[in-house]
């Protein structure tokens, strides 16, 4: 798959316009996981909006991303920058050749900790 056609995947998968992004930044400081992200909300959608699809799949932020959207719900021009991040993770679990989660590999001690709807809710999102 070529840059292109990447970049053009990431849109589609989004259903976000990149290009009604007006840089406020409210976004990312609504975001929780802020001081986590080495790319923050608004930079994820101006990213791919210039194309530097690159940086954004070697990214710690994409997993980071509590998908809380509130980034979303503050966004005055309705640019979904959650979407965008979810986009970017999926192209690189795709990428990877890892489209699914396998329960060998939750470890057990997440039992102790996540509630069971978390993890059936995480095994039918990633398992497409």
């Amino acid at each position: 798959m070529t840059k292109e056609e990447r970049i053009e995947n990431m849109q589609r998968l989004s259903g976000t316009d990149v290009r009604k992004c007006m840089k406020c930044g409210k976004c990312s400081g609504r975001c929780p996981a802020f001081k986590d992200m080495d790319i923050k909300p608004h930079q994820f959608v101006s990213m791919l909006e210039r194309g530097k699809i690159d940086e954004l799949l070697a990214c710690k932020a994409i997993w980071n991303c509590l998908s809380c959207m509130a980034c979303v719900e503050r966004c005055p021009r309705g640019v979904a920058p959650a979407a965008v991040v979810e986009a970017v993770r999926d192209t690189v679990v795709r990428m990877q050749g890892n489209n699914g989660v396998k329960a060998e590999d939750i470890p057990p001690i997440v039992d102790e900790f996540i509630p069971q709807q978390l993890l059936v809710s995480a095994y039918r999102k990633y398992n497409k």
